[in-house]
């Protein structure tokens, strides 16, 4: 059973407002890549800041808070996969600043994860962390990282079996339109 987990964070955005909170049609950016994320996968789970607002949410998304602040991904990569029920034992993980994210990217990141611990999009040699699949089996790697202030993805992903999927091989998603985080204002514009 796969789940899925969508890290926020919890600092404003060059936007003036948390990215979760800005609205995109008529759901904030928080709710659309939720729902978006739940045609896909379930449960979901929330990681917000500790004292992160969030917009109103589906009774069955599962929100928990960062341990500690300000440690990046791999904080929020922890709380998420801590929170997931038993018996999910995969996970695609995304941000939530990512309105125009496609279904079919996580099936097939999904499918691609395949007798591996990470399965994660790479691009000219940089990876997006925040567009990949992570096994719960991870968890105490992460933890052992975190723990030596090694906070950086690249870290996990060269102590674990990661699997890192080319552009080409996306065919559920040939514009990569998922990978399009709004980190601007004429992002969130264009958008």
């Amino acid at each position: 059973m796969a789940g899925g987990i969508v890290l926020c964070g919890g600092k404003s955005t060059r936007m003036g407002s948390p990215k979760a909170l800005l609205p995109f049609g008529s759901e904030t950016m928080l709710q659309r890549v939720v729902r978006l994320l739940g045609e896909v996968v379930e449960p979901i789970v929330v990681v917000a800041a500790a004292d992160q607002n969030l917009p109103p949410l589906p009774s069955d998304v599962i929100v928990t808070r960062d341990e500690r602040e300000a440690r990046g991904p791999l904080e929020g990569l922890r709380a998420g996969l801590k929170a997931l029920p038993p018996g999910v034992d995969i996970a695609y993980v995304t941000s939530c600043d990512v309105p125009l994210l496609v279904p079919g990217f996580v099936r097939q990141m999904l499918d691609l994860s395949q007798d591996h611990d990470v399965a994660v999009m790479e691009i000219d040699g940089f990876t997006h962390p925040l567009s990949a699949v992570y096994r719960r089996s991870t968890l105490p790697v992460v933890e052992d990282l975190l723990a030596r202030d090694r906070l950086r993805p690249v870290f996990l992903f060269e102590s674990v079996h990661t699997r890192r999927v080319r552009p080409a091989e996306m065919t559920a998603d040939p514009d990569l339109r998922t990978l399009r985080n709004l980190n601007t204002r004429e992002d969130y514009e264009r958008a």
